[in-house]
């Protein structure tokens, strides 16, 4: 285990400055690893499909959701294509991803063509490791980079707004953030909305129902600095808690932190 954890550290070593399109490659060759720091400057994007009888339900959570569910492309039934990547496959593209039946998580693969049908619809969500880049390139620190780790997430007390037969709670990214520069990193994440926006709580994690920082449900523990406050950003999970919380028949998604890196670059989602 250890020798493989080294091995899938040194992949993610040599993505952090590839394209793109190596990236997936390498995704499609089997590299499962989580994508934060990979292709910086380029748009990364959280996965859901579900069975077109689900897809309105799931369009409606969205539109009623945007901050945790900020829509960026969806697919025609039973196409592996998107816009924001025109080659790009997305049965083998992502370095991981989560197979769910009535609401259970039943395989976590690496590849999802044999699961593939012509009824189904994928929807792509913006991602806060999208404005990772933007954080760094104004001097705040990204801790969960710095020391090679996926970002820690969280199930919150508050609920999303129901839709159909969706429902679910907000899920949130936890970032620590220099309290000197938490006035920053608001204001550089309140211009990309279409990748979760400023942050939904700033301080402690009680005021989102989280009881302890080091147990996060999804990702790895972060370590803060001396003089660092929690900072919490809506999250591209929230989709799986839905899923969970609804239980439709079948659902893949990405697993948490193993994102899609799109063609797009950041500064495409960034207002002015």
């Amino acid at each position: 285990m250890a020798v493989a954890a080294r091995t899938m550290g040194g992949m993610a070593q040599m993505l952090t400055e590839a394209a793109p399109a190596d990236v997936r490659a390498a995704c499609r060759d089997g590299a499962a690893v989580p994508t934060s720091g990979l292709a910086p400057g380029y748009t990364q994007a959280n996965l859901v499909v579900l069975p077109r009888e689900w897809a309105y339900d799931f369009l409606l959570f969205a539109q009623r959701n945007p901050q945790p569910v900020p829509l960026l492309d969806v697919t025609d039934a039973g196409s592996p294509r998107t816009v924001l990547a025109p080659d790009a496959d997305l049965r083998t593209d992502l370095p991981r991803y989560r197979v769910w039946r009535d609401g259970e998580l039943t395989d976590e693969p690496t590849d999802v063509t044999d699961l593939w049908s012509g009824d189904l619809v994928a929807f792509l969500i913006g991602c806060s490791f999208s404005f990772e880049t933007a954080l760094l390139d104004a001097g705040v620190p990204v801790r969960n980079i710095e020391q090679g780790r996926n970002v820690s997430m969280f199930r919150t007390d508050r609920a999303c707004r129901s839709a159909g037969r969706l429902s679910g709670p907000l899920v949130v990214t936890m970032r620590p953030v220099p309290g000197e520069l938490v006035t920053t990193a608001v204001q550089v994440t309140a211009r990309m909305p279409q990748v979760h926006g400023a942050p939904v709580h700033v301080g402690p994690p009680e005021g989102l129902g989280i009881a302890d920082l080091a147990r996060p449900d999804f990702g790895d523990p972060v370590e803060a600095h001396a003089g660092d406050v929690p900072v919490f950003w809506a999250c591209g999970v929230t989709p799986q808690a839905a899923l969970m919380a609804s239980r439709p028949p079948f659902a893949i998604t990405h697993a948490p932190g193993h994102m899609f890196v799109t063609d797009v670059p950041d500064s495409v989602y960034r207002l002015p």
